[in-house]
């Protein structure tokens, strides 16, 4: 017998990653380091975008931070232990993505004309 999903605990952790650049980020990161600078110009974020969803992934453990007294300054980020461990699953949603994008499209697209609704956006460009 399947045990019932725990949704407090699946809404709890869906709610703090929901954000938009969460998987851009955790997937830039995947098996190095990099600079703040370099995360902003490969994601193609803001720096205030970046700066809270770089807040919120170390909050939640899932991205170290390590700043260097240089001048400039100089921050490093990169996954930990943790967010090694979500990035299993953020790569498993972009294999789904690759593989079946267009096929969610289309059926979206045939949803919203049999309902004559007008149709959601939805970003269909590569974050990397």
């Amino acid at each position: 017998m399947q045990t019932a999903p725990d949704t407090h605990a699946l809404d709890n952790l869906l709610r703090a990653r929901g954000g938009k650049w969460t998987v851009a980020i955790v997937l830039s990161l995947r098996g190095e380091t990099l600079r703040f600078s370099e995360l902003r110009r490969g994601i193609g974020v803001s720096q205030k975008g970046l700066t809270i969803a770089l807040r919120a992934l170390e909050r939640d453990g899932l991205v170290s931070r390590t700043s260097y007294p240089t001048i400039p300054p100089r921050v490093d980020y990169a996954l930990t232990e943790l967010g090694n461990e979500a990035l299993r699953v953020f790569e498993a949603w972009e294999e789904f993505a690759r593989r079946f994008g267009a096929e969610v499209l289309a059926s979206r697209r045939r949803f919203d004309a049999a309902q004559d609704a007008p149709p959601v956006p939805f970003e269909t460009r590569s974050r990397r």
